[in-house]
């Protein structure tokens, strides 16, 4: 058959896989954005552990992910569990490091005027140097959102969900009438969700940083 007549047929369980691959993202990305935000906050006063911070997380970037799964299998066991670590390890060095020379790049004079009224350093940092800092925090979020829909389809190989056991199913059937459509049909998946969630924070931007930061 055609590719639209496979879309045709299989658009309830394709929407189901979409939907389950971009609840995957969202949720790990969460997780990764605290995590990260967190790790920004406690190290980039210091030099050594802001370095720290980038490389440890740099470098966990490095680990090819069918590795990564092949340890997580044996401890966590299959499906959801190692996807969501993965997933969320993968997503963390851009925020960290986007975080930390947000932070650092917050103008001294406003943190000396917080001071100069009586601002706690949590109050601080909440009020001023978080929101400060939030652009490059949300331009770090983007590229680790892009990142993980690419990353997540190799979480199929964990019995993990989403539209790369799409693509799986079709490499591994290749050859017969529709495994061909099944690996376009999990690509331009993957391909259009990521384009839907930039679009979603591009959104975001407009609404959350005011207009003189943005320029």
């Amino acid at each position: 058959m055609s590719f639209w007549e496979y879309l045709g047929n299989r658009h309830q369980q394709l929407l189901t896989d979409g939907f389950q691959h971009a609840s995957a993202v969202f949720q790990c990305m969460v997780l990764a954005t605290l995590i990260g935000v967190l790790l920004a906050v406690a190290t980039y006063r210091s030099e050594w552990a802001g370095n720290l911070a980038t490389t440890t997380t740099a470098t966990i970037l490095t680990v090819p992910s069918l590795a990564l799964l092949g340890l997580l299998i044996p401890v966590v066991g299959l499906g959801v569990a190692p996807t969501v670590i993965a997933l969320t390890l993968y997503g963390l060095l851009p925020i960290v490091r986007n975080a930390i020379v947000g932070l650092r790049g917050v103008d001294p004079t406003l943190v000396d005027a917080a001071n100069g009224i009586g601002m706690s350093r949590l109050t601080r940092l909440v009020r001023v140097e978080l929101p400060l800092a939030w652009p490059p925090i949300l331009t770090g979020i983007r590229v680790s959102t892009q990142m993980l829909m690419g990353i997540a389809a190799i979480a199929a190989y964990a019995s993990g969900p989403g539209l790369g056991n799409l693509i799986f199913r079709g490499i591994a059937s290749l050859g017969s009438a529709n495994a061909l459509n099944q690996v376009l049909a999990g690509t331009l998946g993957i391909v259009i969700l990521a384009l839907l969630f930039d679009a979603a924070y591009i959104l975001i931007g407009r609404l959350t940083i005011p207009r003189g930061i943005r320029a």
